[in-house]
């Protein structure tokens, strides 16, 4: 059995490899206010860029406040937007990616011309203008992302509700007089529950990477709140005398957004193997 278990992880090394990074984070989420050794709002001037040790194993800023705490406090800031911006852009995008694939004609092509005026604009440059009209908030950074990754969703599940609907068990349903609403929640969304799972994580991913640029460039979450982005951008300043203070906080996003990729890509590989076989 354990041999087993151990060829199925060595299968699939990339899909177990994403779960355990996601879930190192995700514990820190969730547990970040148990985890913190410090509170990471302190302000201690005499304890300032002290680097790495013993005590503060991150250092601590140009604040004096450690940099360990700030970060796995950030980890709460970084996967609420990267969750929610993606849950509501999932609902959203792939709700008119079935209503436009199902449906097609005109509500197709004024569905698809929106969408592709979205996908005209670079994403994160979209948010960037969003967030600056709107204001800084974790609100609206969530709400901006919300709307550029929408497009992502409804043109993948476009197209993969065209494909599904000249297969035999669509015309079937059609045959014996299923609704319309049937035919796309009973039918064809489960069908597309795997290409939105891998999805869903490669837009965690960008979303955890637009906060923090969008933080860098002083348009993401507004302080004091922790953001991975903005503690870049402050020890960036520094980098000659404290280097840590943006080695720590860009090797923790690169971490966590490779963390995603490696899940989406590792889902991916285990849907193409599952439908190989089915």
């Amino acid at each position: 059995m354990d041999s087993r278990i151990f060829k199925i992880i060595n299968y699939y090394k990339t899909l177990f490899f994403g779960i355990t990074l996601v879930g190192f984070f995700a514990i820190l989420a969730i547990f970040a206010d148990y985890l913190a050794p410090f509170d990471p709002l302190e302000v201690n001037t005499e304890i300032v860029f002290v680097a790495p040790g013993s005590k503060h194993i991150a250092g601590t800023d140009y604040l004096g406040r450690d940099l360990l705490s700030r970060l796995i406090i950030g980890s709460r800031v970084s996967l609420i937007v990267g969750f929610f911006s993606m849950s509501f852009s999932m609902v959203i995008g792939v709700s008119l990616g079935l209503i436009s694939g199902f449906f097609g004609s005109w509500i197709d092509n004024v569905l698809m011309r929106i969408t592709d005026t979205m996908l005209a604009f670079p994403r994160l440059v979209l948010a960037l203008t969003i967030t600056a009209f709107l204001g800084q908030s974790i609100e609206n950074v969530i709400l901006a992302l919300t709307i550029t990754n929408i497009p992502q969703f409804s043109r993948l599940i476009r197209g993969e509700t065209l494909s599904l609907m000249t297969r035999d068990f669509i015309r079937a349903a059609r045959s014996f007089s299923a609704s319309k609403i049937r035919i796309m929640i009973v039918h064809l969304l489960p069908n597309v529950t795997n290409l939105v799972l891998v999805q869903a994580s490669l837009t965690i991913a960008h979303a955890i990477l637009a906060e923090a640029s969008m933080s860098f460039l002083g348009l993401g979450v507004p302080p004091p709140h922790p953001s991975w982005g903005s503690m870049l951008q402050s020890g960036y300043n520094y980098m000659g005398d404290a280097p840590w203070l943006a080695i720590v906080p860009g090797t923790t996003i690169f971490l966590a957004v490779m963390g995603f990729n490696f899940l989406g890509e590792g889902l991916e590989q285990y849907v193409s193997k599952t439908h190989k076989s089915g």
